[in-house]
């Protein structure tokens, strides 16, 4: 039994020596830096404010982790995308996410995109991480409660087919505001932290 009100704040890591290195999985969440990612995680654990938003999109550039009943990491990667930073930082932001990768500690990837947009170069590039690492990947397409209903299947379409995802990759409507689809993604988490059940 895996309890997701048992949730806390572990560390912010900015290089390798900082990872958390044992059994616990990694779900890993990543997005671009104004795509609701910290409300999404909020939703998933029913807390309001425990993944802070930053005051500023793009400044942070470290990955923080939070430890679920002792038994498995949520690690939230640092937003990407945002127009302002500098060149600088974006090579330190491919840098932390090259390390983090190459040491295969994730155990399942959630990528975060808006489903009323098409998905930008950077979710592309991010999708690639993803791909590469051959670990399982799941797409939360927030903002759902922003959009008509029958605009649903055409935008999942364009999520799909821009980020050239395999089909054992699935795309999950989610609306943070709502809680829409929020059971799917808890299922899968719990599928794959390899726990009997959510409490």
């Amino acid at each position: 039994m895996l309890n997701l009100h048992n949730a806390e704040f572990i560390r912010s890591a900015v290089k390798e020596e900082d990872f958390p290195i044992d059994d616990m999985p990694q779900i890993v969440f990543a997005g671009k830096s104004n795509v609701g990612k910290s409300s999404v995680i909020n939703k998933l654990l029913n807390r309001k404010n425990f993944a802070r938003v930053s005051a500023q999109p793009g400044k942070t550039i470290h990955i923080n982790y939070f430890s679920i009943d002792q038994q498995a990491y949520f690690v939230d990667l640092p937003g990407y995308g945002y127009a302002r930073v500098s060149k600088v930082e974006q090579k330190r932001w491919g840098m932390l996410m090259e390390t983090y990768f190459a040491m295969n500690l994730l155990t399942l990837g959630i990528q975060i995109v808006d489903i009323r947009h098409k998905p930008t170069r950077d979710d592309v590039i991010m999708a690639d991480w993803f791909r590469a690492s051959n670990r399982p990947w799941v797409i939360i397409a927030n903002k759902l409660d922003k959009i008509k209903k029958s605009q649903i299947e055409g935008n999942l379409a364009v999520i799909r087919q821009t980020l050239l995802l395999p089909h054992e990759v699935p795309v999950i409507p989610f609306s943070a505001e709502k809680g829409l689809g929020k059971e799917e993604v808890l299922e899968l988490i719990f599928e794959h932290a390899g726990k009997d059940e959510l409490a």
